[in-house]
């Protein structure tokens, strides 16, 4: 199995799990203090990641040309904002909305693969995110037929909206991420992987920071009485940030972010495992609908 496989798999458990912690601190902060978090406590660990593999491996941070630099910048605006419309679609709407439209994420990175990254996918790989994406929306709205007719019909509500934008922007993230990496030309795939990552997230702070300065002083406060709980997004966040990092040095990041679709299945299994729910056989088909795109994915690449 390529390494990049089960790296992608421990990207989106973490995933899953930053997001459902960054959902129940939304009661004490905005939005953007949500979003700060994750790099706030984010990038030091990333730092440290990096630290680690250059003096406690002999690796070199390579050099960081002009190229990587903008192109990592672009990335990590791009997830700052994706992030922001993802928050505000729950908000608007709920979280089956949200997640069905931000999911089209996978589209659009494919689309940036295939015409801007020239990284195309073969026909099978498209057949695969498109499976994906039925099986998404089929456990997002907890596997009643109606609601995905309603949610899918939906398109004119500012929550489908801010969900459609956010993939539009976790696209172009992800594209960037993949394509920042190619300009670092010496080292292996971790350290041009976390390299890239520590980057990032150290702009992501700056960038945040000074915004948050300007619009809205009072969640550095909030953020500081909450640190027990907000540290633990932080933790989770680099945890995934570093998976989809390293396996979009390994792999196109098209297929790495249709793989990644597996998230739904994590939040499907803990909800019947932690909440004893009996799962209705439209969820199972939304796990086999995942499952079974990702396979062909795999297959077809």
């Amino acid at each position: 199995m390529p390494l990049w496989i089960p790296i992608t798999i421990a990207a989106a458990l973490f995933q899953n799990i930053r997001t459902t912690m960054q959902q129940k601190i939304r009661h004490v902060l905005s939005v953007d203090g949500a979003n700060f978090i994750r790099y706030l406590y984010g990038a030091p660990l990333a730092l440290a990641m990096l630290a680690v593999l250059v003096w406690g491996t002999g690796r070199h941070v390579p050099s960081l040309p002009f190229a990587f630099l903008w192109k990592v910048t672009i990335a990590g605006l791009g997830q700052i904002i994706a992030t922001s419309l993802m928050i505000h679609a729950f908000s608007l709407r709920n979280y089956a909305v949200g997640t069905v439209y931000s999911k089209t994420e996978t589209l659009f990175v494919a689309l940036f693969a295939t015409f801007i990254a020239s990284e195309p996918l073969t026909l099978g790989s498209w057949i695969g995110i498109v499976v994906c994406l039925c099986g998404v929306a089929t456990l997002s709205v907890r596997g009643s037929f109606t609601n995905i007719r309603g949610v899918l019909a939906d398109l004119t509500h500012k929550g489908a909206l801010f969900g459609i934008l956010s993939g539009i922007f976790f696209a172009l993230a992800a594209g960037m991420i993949r394509e920042a990496s190619k300009d670092l030309t010496s080292g292996d795939f971790m350290i041009r992987g976390i390299t890239t990552l520590a980057t990032m997230n150290t702009i992501q702070i700056v960038l945040m920071f000074a915004y948050l300065a300007y619009s809205d002083r009072s969640q550095f406060g909030k953020i500081g009485v909450n640190w027990r709980s907000s540290i633990w997004v932080g933790v989770f966040s680099v945890l995934g940030s570093a998976g989809w990092a390293l396996a979009m040095t390994l792999e196109n990041a098209a297929l790495v972010r249709a793989v990644g679709q597996i998230e739904l299945v994590f939040t499907f299994i803990a909800s019947h495992i932690v909440l004893k729910e009996r799962p209705s056989a439209g969820e199972w088909l939304g796990s086999l609908l995942v499952i079974g795109g990702v396979v062909l994915i795999l297959i077809e690449r």
